[in-house]
């Protein structure tokens, strides 16, 4: 099968095609410092192609999740360095995910100070935070003379990820977060040169491209978009030409990969009678394409088999077995994921799922 042959990704030379996606798990240290759990956690699925890091805060303007890592301080990279270390050592590679969480992360994360956004618009939905849930509150809209310090703390956080081991970096522009939140016409109601138009209201991203690059090198950079996911209060009225917009950009940057979160369904038909938007996007782009959604064995096969992929990442599956990649090689059963400990807890659910004997 296609899915466990080794692919060259830039150079980099992965041992098969199944990547652990990102997945916020909520065990870092009070700081932001990852924590010896999340090295062993990480060391256990070395077995994959790649790893991409759980979102990790760029900034501390950027936080906004109970246990969530951070990429801004001395203290951020000597923790993650323990973490790639223990995964080369297991003969993986693994990327960092550059996070800032935008309007969705809550006063409670940030001194009092309220979150910020492209807009004043709040979302739907409620924080997760270390009282509880709490609604959304309207974030207080960006200057634009504040947005090049935002850039330059991804500039920043690239650059420790790299001097922390990391193989490379991904920008998180997806599920609802402070990029998404630009791209995308339901959230981005600005009237300046970052709102209005598709090309303004990609600029953002693409100025954050273009210093991630500049700091980490083209080849050791990628992107994850979500154009087909609500979450986070998420809409737009032509995801299509935005996420398009989106891949055209990421070609110019010359990034390593293009990430798709667009979930997988019969003959790419989603639940609502829409197309998945990947298929399109893969062309404009021109390069690597992973994709992320629902996807198990079968039908990432698929999708590598009919060129619509290159990769394909697994979330819940890799999350309950470590040994994903000898259990899908195997056809072996997988392990009941523990929901209760997905975000919050100590190594239940996190560290104590078993391997094949």
């Amino acid at each position: 099968m296609k899915l466990f042959e080794p692919y060259n990704l830039g150079g980099v030379e992965l041992k098969n095609r199944l990547v652990m996606a990102p997945m916020t798990r909520g065990r870092a240290q009070a700081d932001g410092t990852p924590s010896d759990l999340q090295v062993e956690y990480y060391r256990q699925r070395a077995t994959a192609g790649l790893i991409i890091t759980e979102a990790t805060s760029i900034s501390s303007q950027g936080h906004g999740w109970v246990g969530a890592p951070g990429i801004f301080t001395e203290s951020h990279r000597d923790g993650w360095k323990a973490v790639t270390h223990a995964v080369h050592a297991a003969g993986g590679r693994i990327l960092l995910q550059l996070w800032h969480m935008g309007r969705v992360s809550h006063p409670d994360f940030l001194n009092g100070e309220l979150p910020v956004g492209p807009s004043a618009i709040a979302a739907q939905g409620e924080s997760y935070t270390a009282t509880g849930k709490k609604p959304y509150v309207v974030p207080r809209a960006l200057d634009a003379a504040e947005l090049p310090g935002i850039v330059a703390d991804y500039a920043r956080a690239a650059k420790l990820a790299i001097d922390a081991g990391f193989d490379g970096v991904e920008i998180h522009a997806a599920n609802g977060y402070l990029l998404d939140q630009f791209l995308r016409d339901g959230s981005n109601h600005r009237t300046d040169s970052y709102g209005g138009s598709i090309e303004n209201r990609v600029r953002l991203l693409r100025e954050v491209m273009e210093a991630v690059t500049a700091a980490a090198g083209a080849e050791r950079t990628g992107v994850r978009i979500s154009p087909n996911n609500p979450y986070n209060d998420m809409r737009d009225s032509n995801p299509l030409a935005t996420f398009s917009a989106v891949a055209q950009a990421a070609r110019e940057a010359k990034l390593l990969f293009l990430h798709v979160m667009d979930p997988v369904k019969k003959d790419h038909m989603l639940s609502d009678g829409s197309e998945q938007i990947h298929p399109a996007l893969k062309p404009i782009f021109g390069g690597p394409l992973m994709v992320n959604g629902g996807y198990d064995r079968e039908t990432a096969e698929a999708a590598i088999h009919a060129g619509t992929a290159d990769l394909v990442a697994f979330g819940v599956p890799f999350l309950a077995n470590p040994d994903l990649v000898r259990r899908y090689a195997e056809g072996a059963s997988l392990n009941r994921p523990s929901f209760p400990t997905f975000y919050f807890g100590g190594e239940k659910g996190y560290t104590d799922y078993p391997a094949l004997a």
